[in-house]
């Protein structure tokens, strides 16, 4: 192959693409990334607010983009916004199912129960854990997915062509300490990238899945950076010493993964869960 069919694998230029989350760091910064590679590209979030931000300015930078408030689990709500995609540009070629995260109601505070803790106020375990807030974590995440999926892929399958990139975690390959609703929710999210694979492999669509380690969100600074003295937090000390790399990744760090998995250059790759985490998942002693 010559330079420029192999750098051909990796255009994107016309493509449309659909990205749920899309008003937040990760799933933002992917967007920007896509409108800047000539993808058109539908940013949905539950606040309408941020996804007309990221809207404005990948318009602001010369691309195509249009803003939607929508619920990833308000199947009528996304029907109605694929149909105004339809319409305005076609078939959409990509599918970012990047809406989700966690609900502290259920998680623990600690990370291990102990017999002499139970029913110690301060000292949070799994049998002080809100049920809703555990389902709530599993709909946002799984069920999402999910429900995205049925009404975006649709008109790929029909076409015969497209990629989804789900967002999983490696908190659903090696569940995290604390966080065991977030955990399960992305472990189902890395098991229904495989199985849809499977099910879609003879359509011409493609399924696979993105697993950052640690990337420091907005989100994330809250919880691992002491707002006080500005430094790590215990918990924070423990990502990076185990964390190869020894940092966190940076929202840029993921575009690289994802142009690959979303273009031609990787049309024989389906039903794999990719990490980017440092070299997190690669650790051990």
């Amino acid at each position: 192959m010559t330079g420029e069919q192999i750098r051909g694998l990796f255009d994107l230029r016309g493509r449309i693409a659909v990205v749920t989350g899309g008003g937040g760091d990760l799933c933002g910064t992917m967007c920007h990334a896509l409108g800047a590679l000539g993808v058109k590209v539908a940013v949905l979030d539950l606040k309408l607010e941020k996804a007309e931000a990221v809207a404005r300015a990948i318009t602001a930078e010369g691309g195509e983009a249009k803003a939607f408030a929508c619920s990833v689990l308000d199947t009528k709500a996304m029907q109605e916004h694929c149909d105004t995609i339809g319409k305005v540009w076609g078939v959409p070629d990509i599918l970012i199912n990047g809406a989700g995260g966690n609900d502290p109601r259920g998680s623990t505070s600690v990370e291990y129960v102990e017999k002499g803790e139970l029913g110690n106020p301060d000292a949070k375990s799994f049998f002080d854990m809100d049920p809703d807030g555990f389902s709530r974590t599993f709909e946002l995440n799984f069920q999402g997915t999910v429900l995205a999926t049925l009404v975006f892929a649709r008109g790929m399958v029909e076409k015969g062509s497209g990629a989804i990139l789900n967002m999983c975690s490696m908190s659903g390959i090696t569940p995290l300490t604390k966080v065991g609703a977030y955990s399960a929710a992305k472990a189902a999210v890395a098991n229904f990238t495989r199985w849809l694979a499977v099910h879609f492999s003879r359509t011409g669509v493609r399924v696979n899945a993105l697993a950052p380690g640690f990337f420091m969100t907005e989100q994330l600074k809250f919880l691992h950076i002491d707002e006080r003295t500005g430094e790590y937090t215990p918990r924070a000390k423990k990502v990076v010493a185990h964390t190869p790399l020894m940092r966190y990744g940076t929202p840029e760090e993921l575009l690289g993964t994802m142009i690959w998995l979303l273009s031609d250059a990787s049309k024989f790759v389906t039903g794999n869960v990719v990490p980017v985490d440092g070299g997190f998942s690669a650790y051990t002693i």
